[in-house]
């Protein structure tokens, strides 16, 4: 079992800000581009990258990757997401029937993404899991506080427009990311705390900025983990494909992650070729 907190505690910080994840609560105005620089220079790193955009307007749950966990993350932008947000209501509608029209887009759908989207626009097929009213405006009764959990990759904003092709008007006030893939707004920081951490740090206290870090070994929330026999692993940092007798048990999935113990070593895909089960798809070499 892999113990975020003992690799907290036991990392020296310098390694650890080579591969972590930051889950910064991002505020309403700037980019996410502008928020991953902001760290980026606060911690003075060569490299740092954002999971999934938010709009400027849009707060909450924004996890950044520091240093070589860059690489980890075509493995976390693929979850589902979760929102909260506001939509008001152009005509007036009982909740019931708002209700009824809300839970026809449960499922999948098909979705054009925004004319401002940065994205190619053509209809893509996208899973809406969850969409319902949390309350209604007791004095703008138009105004209703709705929750979304989606497949990445699903426009909200467009959701609530579709919606209201439905019932002659919506449009999005305001939205709140509160999850994305394994991190969510309970476990994120404010980027002004984050910021007083780094001054912390500066001065010689590091404990405040270590708090805030997660190692990139939570990735092991992602993906199945199997263990690999201490005498292969020179091998497998040479970028040897994997045998059944390196591991301590055969993967029945075809991609998962190979560890030592705590130490992350790896994602691996399975292969059909003989003499192997599966090719490195990203190995993490020690320092």
């Amino acid at each position: 079992m892999v113990s975020i907190e003992k690799i907290l505690k036991e990392r020296s910080i310098k390694n650890l800000l080579n591969f972590s994840i930051i889950n910064i609560d991002k505020p309403s105005g700037p980019t996410s581009f502008g928020v991953d620089q902001i760290i980026k220079k606060a911690l003075k790193l060569n490299k740092t990258s954002h999971f999934g955009t938010l709009d400027p307007m849009v707060t909450g749950v924004l996890p950044l990757a520091l240093g070589r966990a860059c690489k980890l993350m075509p493995y976390f932008i693929g979850k589902e997401k979760t929102y909260v947000g506001v939509m008001n209501i152009h005509n007036a509608i009982e909740r019931s029937e708002l209700e009824k029209e809300i839970n026809k887009f449960i499922g999948k759908i098909n979705q054009l993404p925004p004319k401002k989207s940065r994205v190619k626009r053509q209809i893509r097929e996208r899973e809406v899991y969850e969409f319902k009213i949390l309350e209604q405006d007791k004095k703008n009764g138009k105004n209703f506080i709705f929750e979304a959990k989606v497949e990445a990759g699903t426009y909200i904003r467009k959701l609530i427009h579709d919606l209201g092709e439905k019932i002659n008007g919506a449009h999005m006030l305001e939205l709140r990311r509160t999850q994305a893939s394994i991190f969510n707004e309970e476990n994120s920081v404010d980027i002004y705390k984050f910021l007083e951490a780094v001054e912390e740090y500066e001065k010689g206290n590091e404990k405040p900025l270590r708090n805030i870090l997660i190692p990139g070994e939570i990735i092991f929330k992602t993906l199945p983990v199997y263990q690999i026999k201490e005498k292969f692993l020179k091998t497998i940092y040479h970028g040897s494909p994997l045998r059944k007798e390196m591991l301590e048990s055969i993967p029945k999935e075809n991609k998962f992650l190979i560890f030592y113990k705590e130490d992350f070593i790896g994602v691996y895909e399975k292969t059909q070729e003989e003499s192997m089960i599966a090719r490195p798809r990203y190995i993490l070499q020690p320092l």
